[in-house]
């Protein structure tokens, strides 16, 4: 399970971080008029984008701070519920089963990493002074 759960952090972590790059990028009132959102809403979400794919790799990788992914799996659980809105709203019912999809892994991901195979990090030192 640990292995499948890897694989869909990291097809996250792809997605996500190519979805926020590919609109920090874009000239952004074009991209607004185009989606029919507030140019301040796509930056945001622009940001949460590239900050939840960092979020399923790098607390595995670095072992600081895991319980992050499961976190940074349920803020993409969100933003695929409001992606999925406004594709129902704007396109057809078809594409909606792109962003649904990409939610559900998220979702997954969420759970398997707060209750099936939580990560394992490194103990955090106390805030003890030493005495000398």
């Amino acid at each position: 399970m640990n292995r499948v759960l890897w694989i869909a952090q990291w097809l996250l972590a792809v997605v996500f971080l190519f979805a926020g790059i590919s609109k920090l990028l874009a000239p952004l009132p074009q991209l607004a008029a185009q989606v029919g959102l507030p140019a301040g809403l796509l930056l945001f979400v622009s940001w949460m984008e590239v900050l939840g794919g960092l979020g399923m790799i790098l607390p595995g990788l670095l072992k600081i701070r895991t319980g992050l992914t499961a976190l940074a799996a349920l803020g993409l659980v969100i933003i695929m519920i409001g992606a999925t809105t406004i594709t129902l709203r704007t396109a057809p019912l078809t594409l909606t089963l792109l962003p649904f999809s990409t939610g559900l892994v998220a979702a997954f991901v969420a759970f398997g990493r707060w209750r099936l195979v939580p990560l394992k990090g490194k103990v955090p030192e106390s805030g003890r002074v030493a005495a000398v």
